[in-house]
């Protein structure tokens, strides 16, 4: 089937390339050849179009964009433009075929995601590990999932400590630490420790199964927007005919009918819109904006609020040093200096964000530790300079027997409530202290959601993280709106909601559990650079750069795109009739009318031409 459909493209391709060779030649006379070169457009682009207008009237009775063409053709070949024959033709191939690519994309998505599957389970049967299919695994069964495995199904932790990614599905941007009783989620990663769990959901019932499934889904509430021209196609096609066979009867001149048939000709109505989308494409690439889908700004256009992710969004996605905090018998800067060097061998980002604030802020080396062992869903343990050292979660310490005062606890839950991550620290089994971390906000978000309210559309804050973290983000950012702890699911539920409130939603996420999202809303736009892959391919728009600033940009460019789009409807509809009532009254011949027809088109492609330099400050 894949060799086909790739047989399929190849000979589309060719045949346009073909046509556009045949129309240069044509229309510069080249070769001076016995035969207009024009001609092969019209064979190999000109009869699938009339085919296909044939059998959409004859079979559904659907009068569409390629009824126009098609009498165009033919009107254009009947008084011997074969030039303007060939070049409708060429146009309306070269659409469909751009169209059919696009659609093919926006499904690679869903294969990267289903790849995500782990295909294996290690199933413990009589005290034996056994390896399995995955999809043989049934609720009940007891798991062992070693570190750095990809979790199979969903569970409940019933043995073991550990720090598990689960990015996948809620988006959060650390690890989370788990211990027994805790939930695990499928295609979720265990980052350090092992454990036993107990499947509870298996098979199709599985959190990823179930995000595939609703990749797969989302756009299908998503109605397929209907080309301009092909909303007005039945008017335009019944106007030229019956003007065409009034002016026949009246006249008895078949030229005069003839020549109506050609001013009607929809080209400059066909270019109006594929024209503004693409220098609205173009303009939006020098920005750093890829636009993948054509009728992407036709639908930004209509969007009345756009929902955030928070994590590699509004956020950088990587944990920073928010605060160093110690008690009065050590310092803040040696306090770092024991964590930092207590964590050079940490896999944790957690850690390695300490190491390396730590070597941004001080010239003093870091020393080896004599003893390191890393404690999964806990910590780290390291004897420093003689001093035994803990790192980790405020249970590391209370397993240790190291009570925490309640003046570090008052202090770390100020921290906590604006979302940051409290990493205890006891030297030499006495509290010391600890060191607050936080997802770092991007320099322009705070600019960037104050310039779409400008614009007239209202900011969301859509996460799966939790609400303390959201909320900080929320309140420095200005964003009123927010909803956290959000699985895929959930996101795609409350962009329900808002759609059917009249509120139609642009989604901008990163990462894998926001392709659902990004597929259920009205226009979903990705992070390229930081993004996965999964999520760039559900999205309809993409920020090659990761440079949220662009989006006002971008929303005022799709409003100027549709007015453009409007303008050119407008300009070309009007044309057409002046040339229609010149053309019943004798005043306009077939050659004029020709003329006036390209003029036309070409009058829409400059018009067109002027959104490639388009620029709306925004302040």
């Amino acid at each position: 089937m894949l060799k086909l459909l790739k047989e399929d493209e190849n000979r589309t391709i060719l045949f346009l390339v073909i046509s556009f060779a045949s129309i240069i030649v044509s229309f510069f006379n080249l070769g001076r050849l016995p035969v207009d070169t024009a001609w092969a457009a019209i064979l190999l682009c000109g009869i699938p179009i009339v085919k296909g207008a044939v059998i959409g009237i004859v079979t559904e009775f659907d009068i569409k964009a390629d009824v126009l063409v098609s009498m165009a053709l033919i009107a254009s070949i009947m008084i011997g433009e074969i030039f303007a024959a060939g070049e409708v033709a060429f146009i309306m191939a070269l659409g469909a075929y751009l169209e059919e690519r696009t659609v093919a994309k926006a499904r690679a998505g869903i294969e990267k995601l289903v790849h995500l599957t782990p295909t294996t389970a290690r199933i413990i049967r009589s005290n034996e590990e056994i390896i399995v299919p995955a999809e043989n695994v049934r609720a009940g069964d007891i798991l062992r999932v070693l570190a750095g495995e990809n979790i199979a199904v969903d569970g409940i932790i019933t043995d073991g400590q550990t720090s598990v990614d689960q990015s996948v599905m809620t988006g959060e941007s650390l690890p989370v630490d788990k211990g027994m009783g805790d939930e695990v989620y499928s295609g979720t990663v265990n980052q350090f420790g092992t454990f036993d769990m107990k499947a509870t959901k298996v098979g199709e019932d599985s959190s990823l199964q179930r995000m595939i499934r609703l990749v797969q889904s989302a756009d299908a509430g998503k109605a397929k927007i209907v080309g301009i021209a092909d909303r007005w196609a039945t008017w335009i096609v019944v106007a030229a005919l019956i003007s065409a066979g009034i002016t026949w009867i009246t006249t008895g001149e078949i030229i005069r009918a003839v020549t109506i048939l050609v001013v009607f000709c929809p080209c400059a109505l066909v270019l109006a819109t594929p024209t503004a989308i693409m220098a609205g494409i173009g303009n939006a690439a020098k920005s750093g904006i890829l636009i993948r889908e054509g009728d992407a700004l036709e639908r930004l256009s209509e969007v009345k609020c756009i929902a955030f992710d928070k994590t590699g969004t509004l956020t950088y996605g990587n944990p920073e040093v928010a605060a160093v905090n110690s008690n009065y018998d050590i310092s803040n800067e040696r306090l770092l200096f024991l964590t930092a060097s207590a964590e050079q061998r940490s896999e944790h980002p957690l850690g390695k964000a300490i190491v390396s604030y730590y070597k941004n802020i001080s010239d003093i080396s870091l020393q080896e530790p004599i003893e390191f062992q890393m404690l999964a869903g806990r910590g780290v343990y390291a004897v420093i300079d003689g001093h035994a050292i803990l790192a980790g979660n405020a249970k590391m310490l209370r397993d240790n027997n190291i009570p925490i005062s309640q003046m570090i606890m008052d202090d770390a839950e100020k921290y906590k409530n604006d979302g940051c991550t409290i990493i205890f620290i006891s030297v030499d089994g006495n509290a010391s202290g600890f060191i607050a971390l936080s997802d770092t906000l991007r320099h322009d978000a705070v600019d960037v959601v104050r310039s779409i309210e400008q614009v007239g559309v209202k900011s969301v804050l859509l996460t799966g993280d939790n609400k303390h973290a959201a909320s900080r983000v929320a309140k420095l950012t200005g964003i009123n709106n927010i909803h956290t702890d959000c699985m895929p699911e959930n996101k795609m539920g409350v962009i329900d909601k808002y759609h059917g409130s009249g509120e139609l939603v642009c989604m901008v996420g990163d990462g894998v559990n926001d392709a659902p999202a990004l597929k259920r809303a009205h226009v979903g736009i990705a992070m390229g650079g930081v993004g996965s892959d999964i999520a760039v391919d559900a999205a309809d728009i993409v920020l090659v750069g990761d440079d949220i600033k662009s989006i006002p940009h971008l929303l005022a460019l799709s409003k100027k795109t549709m007015n453009t789009i409007r303008g050119n409807m407008i300009f070309s509809m009007l044309l057409n009739f002046a040339a229609i009532i010149m053309a019943m009254a004798g005043l306009l011949g077939p050659v004029l009318g020709a003329l006036i027809h390209n003029a036309g088109s070409v009058a829409v492609i400059i018009n067109s031409s002027l959104l490639l330099k388009w620029k709306e400050n925004i302040k």
